[in-house]
């Protein structure tokens, strides 16, 4: 078997080194110490500090390293600028030998990845400093960071002004997907309660029922098969500060009443206990859907629902806010010149044109995605409408709805067979998500898994 020397295993991992004599000239060294070299051409014979400027004035430090005074010596992230890279960081070390002839061992190793990884976490930092900065200069008026100057976005502005100064009022967001609602929930509890109060936040829809429970209440070990150790739950762990349910109109009946307990006397019972717990919490909760209707049709309870309607803000679609969607654009466009590097001023005339024009089906998330890929593709300083691409769910409709084209056989169907692959392909469609393919069929979470039960498809 071969035995690799040391030479050859650091020249395979990327090393450059070389031996140098006591006036630190050249005697020998691999070829990746030429190219990390400052000087091009011959490196053989010449001194250390005239091929690395950086250890120029180093002199007395090597003499300390061969005579045996000093272990080592270290220059880290020294920046070469090489003709098969955009960007190079080396570390250079200089190690006493055991060789009279070549006293000192110069160790050469490229450090790019890590020193760029360096930077970005520096960056970052920075960057959360800056941001930090603003939420502390702005946290007293923190309903300004609502973008917008329509009369809906100041009507909600002057909503949040009031509602900052009483943090434990219960409040209830509505407003098509898309609309900003979490985002509005954050600026309500950062204008009443800070950054240093813990906000927490849940879909209630993106979580089965028999884990919703747990979640919110948390659970004692042994409560259950597998609870091998105690959980805290969402509402402990909103303690102080604010609990945001999304999707509140796809909670279960069951927890429901759960939740309603909770909101007349402030404390629960984590599952598996019998001790009563007590939070001091601001609910949040949002959806689009109606309650109103949900109530009526005996989908979500009545009861409840006047627990969470205290304080409504309903949120306006993106269609409705006039020229407030030119104003969104322009600052997600300085946010993106940040976060990409870019200098975009604005829109052409076209291209503001093509953006108040659009029914924005998707509200400000569906703008945030067509100006972020703009922003990645565009190459003048000013976005155009053909940079922006603005999907039509109108025009990928079919011209006739599912129920117009279907045709019953003269033979006649089986109901029961009909709903039942109506149930499963729902399921395929939204990936195994009860919630969403109740949705699909336009049914309650509840009828919908009393639908799954009838069949055994649960």
């Amino acid at each position: 078997m071969k035995v690799l020397n040391l030479e050859h295993i650091l020249t395979q991992n990327g090393f450059g080194f070389a031996y140098l004599s006591a006036d630190l000239a050249v005697l020998s060294c691999n070829p990746l110490f030429r190219n990390f070299a400052a000087r091009q051409g011959e490196v053989l014979a010449q001194p250390l500090p005239l091929l690395f400027p950086e250890t120029f004035g180093l002199e007395t430090v090597f003499e300390e390293i061969a005579a045996g005074t000093r272990p080592f010596f270290k220059l880290e992230t020294l920046q070469r600028d090489l003709p098969d890279a955009d960007e190079c960081y080396i570390d250079i070390a200089v190690y006493p030998t055991s060789r009279a002839e070549a006293p000192l061992f110069c160790l050469i190793q490229n450090v790019t990845p890590k020193a760029q990884l360096t930077q970005q976490v520096y960056q970052q930092q920075n960057e959360i400093r800056l941001l930090e900065s603003i939420v502390r200069a702005h946290q007293a008026h923190a309903a300004l960071n609502i973008w917008g100057t329509s009369e809906p976005i100041r009507q909600i502005r002057q909503t949040i002004a009031k509602i900052s100064r009483i943090p434990t009022a219960t409040i209830l967001l509505k407003g098509e997907s898309g609309t900003g609602k979490s985002m509005v929930a954050r600026i309500i509890h950062h204008a009443a309660m800070g950054k240093t109060a813990p906000f927490v936040e849940i879909n209630c829809a993106a979580i089965p029922d028999t884990l919703l429970e747990s979640e919110l209440f948390g659970y004692e070990k042994g409560a259950f098969t597998n609870a091998v150790s105690s959980k805290t739950g969402l509402l402990e762990a909103a303690d102080g500060g604010t609990l945001f349910l999304d999707e509140i109109g796809e909670m279960p009946h069951k927890l429901q009443a759960k939740l309603l307990s909770f909101l007349e006397t402030r404390r629960f019972r984590r599952l598996g206990s019998t001790r009563e717990q007590e939070v001091k919490i601001r609910l949040i909760t949002a959806t689009n859907r109606d309650l109103n209707l949900m109530v009526r049709e005996g989908e979500f309870r009545e009861d409840l629902f006047y627990r969470l309607n205290v304080v409504n803000i309903e949120l306006p679609p993106l269609r409705q806010l006039g020229d407030d969607v030119l104003l969104i654009a322009g600052n997600l466009i300085q946010s993106f010149n940040i976060n990409f590097q870019k200098r975009v001023q604005g829109f052409t005339p076209a291209a503001r044109q093509k953006l108040r024009n659009h029914r924005w089906p998707g509200n400000v998330r569906e703008l945030r995605n067509a100006i972020e890929r703009a922003m990645i593709f565009v190459e003048s300083d000013m976005i155009d409408a053909a940079d922006l691409q603005l999907g039509s769910l109108q025009a990928q409709e079919p011209s006739a709805s599912p129920l117009e084209r279907f045709q019953l056989p003269p033979e006649g169907l089986s109901f029961d067979d009909i709903e039942r692959k109506l149930l499963e392909e729902a399921l395929a469609l939204a990936e195994g998500n009860q919630s969403q393919a109740a949705k699909l069929l336009h049914l309650s979470r509840d009828t919908f898994r009393y639908r799954l039960e009838k069949f055994n498809l649960l």
